[in-house]
């Protein structure tokens, strides 16, 4: 797959109340997509479970994610290394919120090794 140029993903997640039923969904095209929900969540464990739902439901495959959700992006390319290097607790001490589900994330996308993570149209470096 050297070469392969990378599949463009959509991530997004939302509720209805906070917490309240929310749903979660990732596509890069008509054809091809994924899709869940649960009945009591918050919005930030849908963006969450969006993104880590693409990863692992692409494996092997160069991907682009683009997402909606600061929250994400800052968690996976800044937070999450002193998260793990402070024992999933945060710069306050206190735990680290949404640790079920970042914990899996993290690890998806550095075993994937590949995941571009955009925000919008924009590139993050």
């Amino acid at each position: 797959m050297a070469g392969e140029q990378p599949l463009r993903i959509y991530t997004d997640g939302a509720c209805s109340g906070n917490p309240g039923p929310g749903g979660w969904a990732w596509a890069s095209s008509r054809e091809h997509f994924g899709s869940g929900g649960e009945a009591a969540t918050t919005n930030n464990k849908m963006e969450l479970t969006a993104v880590l739902r693409a990863i692992e439901d692409n494996p092997g495959r160069p991907l682009t994610l683009v997402m909606d959700s600061t929250y994400v992006k800052d968690g996976l390319q800044k937070w999450s290394v002193n998260w793990i290097r402070n024992g999933w607790r945060t710069k306050a001490g206190e735990p680290v919120k949404n640790r079920e589900i970042w914990e899996p994330l993290v690890a998806a996308r550095r075993t994937a090794g590949r995941a571009d993570l955009r925000v919008g149209q924009g590139p993050l470096r």
